[in-house]
């Protein structure tokens, strides 16, 4: 017999088999594998909101649990509103309180900018180029800035989602030193200088002022302001009320924090210890 007739009643054999098999001769079918249910993936609602245990667990007050414990007995407000409601929802933007302190459910961030000129500090989407699209990859966190810089304004602006450290740039009667470099369209007077430094008062309020100067090497148009205010509106302010025209402004340095190695347009994150300066200082 030909090798090839062997193989061809080989392959016959093989692709017809009997009906009679001999014990053994084929494998059992394996069992299949009993398939554990699945458990169903929480949908995640389309207006952004979670419930509130959850809200507070991520905050890192405590596990969600204890956090329908406190909620029952009244520890926690939303919006000004004592919630006593087990799986009530809030959203991120909700000012969610737990024992009167605001908390948050995200990562703090911590985020400086050399701003250019041209982007108007604002988290509206209405006013064209804005701040926060120069800092839209920076962090998943809802960061807003601290004070403010006018349009055409540069330097340095501080964003943040940490409620503590806002209200020490903003409400604090310490206040957070901010350094400006200020060009006016005429020559400071040196009467006015003292007028400025000595603390003056505009419609019935006094601005006070940490420190002014000329700037040296240059012209005395060009001034050096250091103030403890959150925007530059107040800057402005001061200077038209003594009839000068606010021609330039550029914040230099925040707190300790300056432009060193951050070109202008680019943000970075602020160290663990420069956030602790910026808290302790």
């Amino acid at each position: 017999m030909s090798r090839g007739a062997e193989n061809s009643r080989k392959g016959k054999s093989a692709g017809r088999p009997s009906g009679n098999k001999p014990k053994g001769s084929y494998a059992k079918p394996k069992k299949k594998a009993f398939d554990a249910p699945k458990k169903a993936t929480p949908k995640k609602n389309d207006d952004g909101s979670m419930r509130l245990n959850k809200y507070i667990a991520n905050a890192g007050i405590c596990s969600r649990r204890e956090a329908d414990m406190y909620i029952s007995v009244g520890n926690v407000t939303v919006n000004g509103k004592v919630i006593n409601e087990m799986g009530y929802r809030v959203k991120l933007e909700d000012d969610v309180r737990f024992d009167g302190r605001r908390i948050n459910p995200e990562p703090k961030a911590y985020v400086l900018l050399n701003k250019p000129k041209g982007f108007a500090t604002t988290t509206s989407n209405e006013k064209g180029n804005t701040v926060m699209d120069l800092v839209a990859g920076a962090t998943k966190s809802r960061i807003k800035p601290i004070g403010r810089l006018g349009r055409n304004a540069t330097g340095l602006l501080l964003f943040t989602n940490d409620d503590e450290l806002v209200q020490r740039f903003t409400k604090s009667k310490k206040g957070v030193d901010k350094l400006y470099h200020i060009e006016l369209s005429n020559n400071l007077k040196a009467a006015d200088m003292d007028r400025i430094s000595e603390g003056i008062k505009i419609n019935g309020k006094s601005v006070e002022i940490e420190e002014i100067k000329y700037v040296e090497g240059a012209p005395k148009k060009e001034i050096g302001l250091r103030i403890k205010h959150t925007g530059n509106s107040v800057i402005r302010t001061i200077f038209e009320h003594l009839n000068y025209e606010v021609v330039r402004v550029d914040c230099v340095t925040i707190a300790g924090l300056t432009k060193k190695d951050l070109p202008r347009g680019n943000w970075r994150h602020l160290t663990k210890q420069e956030v602790i300066n910026l808290k302790n200082g």
